[in-house]
Formats: C-alpha cells, sequence, structure tokens
C-alpha cells in the first residue's frame, strides 16, 4: 500500500522511510535471536551438557545442576541478555522514528490526521517498551493506522468531457 500511494502522491518518503523502518525492525529482531541463541548455547555448554549427545538423556544426570545457581558462572550470560535488550530496544525505535516520517509525509498528502496520531503513538509505544505497556500503545498506533488507511478519501477527477465529431 505504501508503494502504490508513494507513486500515487509523487512523494517517495512515503516509501522510503517505511521501508527504512521494516528493514531496521527485521535486522533488530534477527540480531536479537542470534545473540539469544548464542547466549543460551554458551549457558548450556558453561553447565557442562554436551551437544553431541544432547538426546542421551542420561547424561542430564551428570550435570552438576547447582552451578546455575552460581552467579559467576551465569552473570555473564546475564549481561549479554541485557545488552540484547537494549540493542533491540534502539532497533525498534530507530525503526519507530522511521516509520513516523513516513506517516507524517501521508498526513500531509492524504490530509488525514489520524496518520501523523498513529506515528506518534508509535513512537510513544516504541520508547515505552522498556516496561512493556509499550506494546500495547504499539497494538493501539495499528488500530489508528488501519482507521487512517479507511479515512483515505478517493481522489476526485473532474469528469472529462468527450466532444462527438
Amino acid at each position: 500500500a505504501m508503494k502504490e500511494l508513494s507513486t500515487f502522491y509523487g512523494e517517495r518518503g512515503i516509501f522510503n522511510y517505511a521501508l527504512y523502518g521494516v528493514i531496521l525492525a527485521v535486522i533488530g529482531i534477527v540480531v536479537f535471536a542470534v545473540i539469544m541463541v548464542t547466549a543460551a548455547f554458551g549457558l548450556i555448554a558453561s553447565l557442562g551438557i554436551d551437544f553431541e549427545q544432547w538426546s542421551d538423556f542420561a547424561k542430564l544426570g551428570t550435570v552438576n545442576w547447582q552451578n546455575i545457581a552460581n552467579l559467576n558462572l551465569i552473570w555473564p550470560f546475564i549481561t549479554i541478555i541485557l545488552v540484547d535488550l537494549v540493542i533491540l530496544f534502539v532497533f525498534i525505535v530507530v525503526s519507530a522514528i522511521f516509520f513516523r516520517r513516513s506517516f507524517n509525509i501521508l498526513r500531509e498528502k492524504t490530509g488525514v490526521g489520524m496518520f501523523g496520531t498513529a506515528g506518534l503513538v508509535l513512537l510513544i509505544g516504541a520508547v515505552m517498551t522498556v516496561i512493556l505497556i509499550g506494546l500495547l500503545v504499539i497494538w493501539v498506533s495499528m488500530i489508528l493506522l488501519t482507521i487512517a488507511f479507511f479515512s483515505i478519501k478517493p481522489p476526485t477527477t473532474s469528469p472529462t468531457v468527450q466532444q462527438s465529431i
């Protein structure tokens, strides 16, 4: 939809900013997932679980499970997880900034103020993801965005008069 609106209004920023927002969100999620999986495998390895024999449940009995309570052992992994969450947060906020730019241009071109509101609420929700209520605010912004898209008025074109010869 953004590509068609961008083409219709002759404003490349509508599509480009939305595309940058999507790309940054995807990169952020992929980076987050890769770091989390790597940290999980590192924690499992530090507990003494052998990956080559992971399906042998008898080997799990030989693992010293008291190591999980050893803060010196798990603190590096907690730090990695916290840093990973900060990285994800930064990607989400920057992505929301690009979406907001796109929605503001769309607001100007369509005359539907709800696009600007949806962009602002999306940015506020992205910043508030730190306290998890932001996910609900982002959901509300998606509802506002849906309403904004349905509020776009079709362009009025003057009927062309064909002259008969």
